[in-house]
């Protein structure tokens, strides 16, 4: 999910007809005084960062004149909170407030629909006003059909115990809220404290967004950078990550990076997991064992090779990891084949020197475990391979003893070659990709063993005895060819290494460029 920032929230809010109070977001002192001396009135000064609490963390000021705004804000600016460092302030009008309410709105999965919630009551968490004003609580699913009426959000108001002329101004701010959430495909929206002023407005005095992820596609206007509920903006990796995920649906590639450097007596790993409930079991198997993760890293959902090779590329961009380690579940429905091509494509490019220990349980897991056994057993690094009946814990005492054998040698994380590709070389786009093939060597080949690799037959061999597409150019681009990788391993294991699959990452060369610059 994509968290937006309160500043952003209100934009949306106040695009859809719902108040705000009047203000703007300030980059340096000098905006913020600006923007106070346009308002005219003492103003109030927020932080923009996603934690909660920000007025016990010194975070929230308050200014009477614009020269007070420009002083606090010039503290506030590049304070660090928590993972954040502060770069933008909301600077907004000074409220006299009467009564606070609360007021949100999440995704209820089992109802299949949006819950309204809310309470006549605010001023604090709302599990602490359901617990302890239960009475002054409302709920109600909206029908996604229709949306929240205007009779319904009456209905919920006067429930709580609300009358008089704050009804009706209340009521029409949650159908607008309601009408805001679903334009823009929010899993979640909180507004509290929602406030009625001593002159008797109501408004939204802090709001926060949250775009399903899956949607934000559907909104390049909002400038979300990356799709995830993160507590920090994203790192650099995390971002080129993001891009080799964005536009690729097919399966998942989620990629957290957690610490830089292991803790004090223990190993930094890579960790490369499949299915979320697996993953975190593994995870614990590697950190009972004296492991820091440098990462979370999940690939499930049967990603294709190429989603898979990319994961481990971006895990391998990590300087200073002494280990591999992938594990998900025991009982994964994808096959586990095109996971074990993608990560020998990517160790062999990487030539890995540390060890790998590659747990693979699911469909096919006999198969994966076979072809990383075969075409992994040259590298410097030893990489073994598991299957279900395996346990997590065994497999990271495994690990514990390969890098212990290996002598503790860290990754080293070297600049990007481009491929070698001969210009003349017989070459189609795929989904992600490209696919070149050297007829030249082809000539010297007996085995043609791409063709019976290609499990989707977009193969075949022509009149002259040279592999080519047996499916149109604009089919193999739109998904046909599946970029398993099998053509690419057994040309390059097999035969005369005819056959280069390209898979850029963006941004990745960039980014490794610039960690071996400072090695």
């Amino acid at each position: 999910m994509a968290r937006l920032y309160e500043f952003q929230s209100k934009a949306l809010l106040r695009g859809g007809g719902v108040p705000v109070p009047e203000g703007a977001v300030a980059s340096s002192p000098a905006e913020a005084r600006a923007i106070a001396e346009k308002l005219g009135r003492p103003v109030v000064l927020k932080i923009q960062v996603w934690v909660t609490g920000r007025a016990g963390l010194g975070g929230i000021q308050f200014a009477d004149t614009p020269a007070e705004a420009e002083e606090k804000a010039a503290r506030l600016l590049g304070m660090k909170v928590k993972n954040f460092v502060v770069d933008k302030i909301l600077v907004e009008e000074k409220l006299a407030v009467e009564f606070e309410y609360f007021a949100g709105i999440v995704m209820d999965d089992a109802a299949k629909r949006p819950l309204l919630v809310f309470s006549s009551v605010g001023g604090t968490g709302v599990e602490d006003i359901v617990r302890k004003h239960p009475d002054k609580v409302v709920r109600r699913t909206i029908d996604v059909r229709t949306g929240l009426r205007e009779f319904e959000a009456r209905n919920m108001v006067l429930r709580s115990g609300i009358s008089g002329p704050a009804l009706l101004q209340i009521s029409d701010l949650l159908t607008k809220l309601a009408s805001v959430a679903r334009v823009y495909d929010a899993r979640s929206v909180e507004v509290n404290p929602l406030v009625r002023t001593v002159d008797g407005r109501i408004l939204a005095a802090d709001c926060h967004l949250v775009v399903d992820d899956y949607a934000v596609y559907r909104h390049p206007d909002l400038g979300i950078e990356i799709a995830r509920e993160f507590d920090r903006p994203p790192t650099e990796l995390e971002r080129v990550a993001y891009k080799a995920e964005e536009k690729d649906y097919r399966g998942t590639f989620y990629f957290l990076q957690m610490a830089e450097k292991a803790e004090e007596g223990r190993t930094l790993i890579g960790f490369h997991g499949a299915g979320g409930g697996g993953s975190m079991m593994s995870m614990d198997a590697v950190q009972s064992r004296g492991f820091t993760v440098a990462n979370y890293c999940d690939t499930s959902g049967n990603p294709p090779a190429s989603k898979v090779y990319r994961a481990a590329k971006v895990i391998l961009s990590q300087p200073g990891i002494k280990g591999y380690f992938a594990s998900g579940s025991g009982v994964a429905s994808q096959e586990q084949y095109n996971s074990a091509r993608g990560l020998v494509k990517a160790f062999a490019e990487e030539n890995l020197a540390i060890p790998a220990v590659i747990r693979l349980g699911g469909n096919f897991e006999e198969e994966a475990i076979q072809i990383l056994g075969t075409y992994l057993q040259d590298l410097p690094g030893r990489v073994e391979a598991f299957g279900r009946d395996d346990p997590p814990e065994a497999c990271a005492a495994r690990l514990a003893d390969l890098v212990a054998e290996g002598g503790g040698i860290s990754h080293e994380v070297r600049p990007m070659k481009e491929p070698l590709i001969q210009t003349s070389a017989y070459s189609f786009a795929t989904l992600t990709g490209r696919i070149s093939i050297d007829h030249s060597q082809c000539l010297h080949c007996e085995s043609k063993g791409c063709i019976s690799a290609c499990a989707p037959r977009i193969l075949k061999v022509d009149e002259d005895g040279r592999p080519v597409l047996a499916i149109s150019e604009p089919e193999a681009k739109k998904g046909k060819c599946t970029e398993c990788l099998a053509c690419e391993l057994y040309c390059r294991f097999h035969e005369k290494q005819a056959v280069t699959i390209e898979l850029p990452i963006p941004g990745l060369k960039e980014y490794r460029d610039g960690i071996a610059g400072k090695s």
